[in-house]
């Protein structure tokens, strides 16, 4: 049962990233990524495709990156597309609540069919952290979302819990609290970029940075960078010795 559900998620995997995969190409030309009038031109389309279809655009993204992260799919570039098309409060609330649901459901997956297997690749790596997490699970997982996982990558933090049996409950408020930083800051750079892309002339690159829009998402990610280096200095550093 487990081999053949295993079988089952590798093979929508493939089906979904090849659909993704292909949809891009089609309706992008990568040899214009330095056209800005291209660029302008295609953010038009995805911008007018929200507007028509108020309800189900929004709907259609937000069961995507569900489906996305529940699939070991990267956070940050949905993130991304979700501020530039809907906003950056918007967004981020699109963002948040589909990553924590897609995360939920993922978490719950591998609790169900590859607890042992997690815990055998895992535990041995983050003792320290278990420690941690078995004093106070919610508090912990909330820290470690909050510092972006110390530098571990997005679908390793996703099931990461399953080595501490962490309660479904305090895994999915944690980490619907613990992303908002991050969400938002990445949907605000979504955002910016969007405003950017409105203006009928090109920016230059010192234009680009120097503008509100771009620079405070940039500091607030550096930020977010340095609180997850110190995270794992912290919590990591004796284990990898």
């Amino acid at each position: 049962m487990n081999k053949i559900f295993k079988v089952s998620i590798g093979i929508i995997y493939l089906v979904c990233l090849s659909i993704l995969l292909y949809l891009f190409f089609a309706n992008f030309d990568i040899t214009r990524i330095n056209d800005y009038s291209y660029i302008k031109e295609k953010s038009e389309i995805l911008i007018k495709l929200k507007n028509d279809n108020v309800i189900i655009f929004p709907l259609i993204f937000f069961i995507f990156s569900v489906i996305w992260i529940l699939l070991l799919g990267f956070a940050s570039p949905l993130a991304l597309v979700s501020g530039f098309v809907f906003g950056k409060l918007t967004g981020t609330l699109i963002s948040i609540l589909s990553f924590t649901i897609g995360c939920t459901i993922l978490y719950f997956l591998a609790l169900l069919y590859f607890k042992e297997v997690i815990y055998n690749n895992l535990s041995g790596k983050f003792l320290k952290l278990k420690y941690l997490f078995n004093k106070n699970e919610f508090l912990y997982f909330f820290i470690f979302r909050l510092a972006g996982g110390g530098g571990i990558p997005f679908a390793i933090q996703n099931i990461l819990p399953v080595i501490f049996d962490m309660k479904i409950k305090n895994y999915f408020f944690s980490t619907l609290l613990g992303l908002v930083p991050a969400t938002f800051v990445i949907n605000s750079l979504g955002s910016g970029i969007e405003k950017i892309i409105e203006n009928d002339k090109a920016p230059s690159l010192i234009e680009t940075f120097l503008s509100p829009e771009i620079y405070f998402p940039l500091i607030g990610f550096a930020i977010i960078l340095l609180l997850s280096y110190f995270l794992k200095k912290k919590f990591f550093r004796s284990d990898d010795k």
